[in-house]
């Protein structure tokens, strides 16, 4: 196999790389070694389980994007800060690695006021870029910490986060819905919590005690509670972020499965959304972070 350079996603909770020629995938692999399971020496280890036999005579460039330049990762890369270019640096050398490798990682974005950042997202936002040219208006990249961004002129002008992902994530496993949160999913109850929370955000605390009370009164099945839990704090994320969203030009870059959920709560409210594949823009952004690193190389 003719490796050329590998690609790096790394989050918090999970390692992705990706065994590249130019721009073409020629293998990939993934573990669980996320930074928040690696210590300050195991990050080279954690990464040459996945690429090892990818490996040539010549060193290779590794382009990584995510939470592997936090403080805690492998090398911290310092923010840029908004407005700005996705990727309006090259990315930072890691010190002192095997020889086969030259490992660098992109830095992220931060923004004064109100104060936000982002580490990964913009890799994302630097390849759907690359592949819509001109192209101004907002990006919503739903996740964990969903992050909300302008575009204009090629450049991030601002971007807001909210931890909707992980309050789902939270009310779902550890508070008193627990109890009443199933696996399942059901389109119409979705929607109508969604456009509820939308209109009366000011409710959401006891729209959301009202999904146990209707499981012990009523009998509620397990999954209408799940998507009317994901219903009402979408619905409140959208709310907030109205300002965003309304009358813009709107992506979505995600996994297919969010992308799809935040997409038809959005076109309920008479949006018009472009969805974009998450890896495939991480992957066009981490070919871009390798020519800077090439052009000042």
């Amino acid at each position: 196999m003719n490796t050329e350079w590998i690609a790096v996603d790394w989050g918090t909770s999970h390692l992705r790389a990706w065994a590249m020629q130019g721009a073409a995938v020629l293998d990939q692999a993934q573990s669980d070694k996320g930074m928040a399971r690696v210590d300050k020496g195991g990050f080279e280890p954690a990464l040459f389980e996945l690429i090892e036999g990818w490996l040539n005579d010549a060193p290779l460039d590794v382009i990584a994007c995510g939470m592997v330049g936090a403080r805690q990762g492998w090398v911290e890369a310092p923010y840029s800060a908004v407005p700005c270019e996705p990727t309006p640096v090259a990315p930072f050398r890691v010190p002192g690695t095997d020889p086969r490798i030259r490992a660098f990682v992109v830095p992220g974005l931060k923004q004064v006021a109100p104060p936000d950042v982002m580490r990964g997202e913009e890799t994302q936002i630097a390849g759907f870029l690359a592949s819509h040219q001109n192209w101004d208006g907002v990006i919503c990249l739903p996740g964990t910490h969903t992050k909300w961004v302008q575009v204009s002129a090629g450049e991030v002008v601002s971007f807001r986060t909210f931890m909707t992902g992980e309050m789902f994530d939270l009310l779902a496993g550890q508070s008193v819905l627990k109890h009443s949160v199933g696996h399942g999913w059901d389109d119409a109850a979705f929607a109508e919590a969604a456009a509820d929370t939308l209109s009366k955000p000011e409710q959401l605390a006891a729209r959301l005690f009202g999904l146990r009370a209707a499981d012990l009164l009523q009998g509620q099945d397990s999954s209408v509670t799940r998507a009317q839990l994901s219903g009402f704090l979408i619905g409140a994320e959208l709310a907030a972020t109205r300002p965003y969203w309304l009358g813009q030009q709107l992506a979505i870059i995600g996994a297919e499965g969010l992308s799809d959920i935040y997409t038809k709560a959005l076109q309920q409210q008479g949006a018009f959304v472009e969805t974009a594949n998450s890896t495939q823009c991480t992957l066009a952004g981490l070919l871009q972070a390798r020519n800077l690193t090439r052009q000042t190389a």
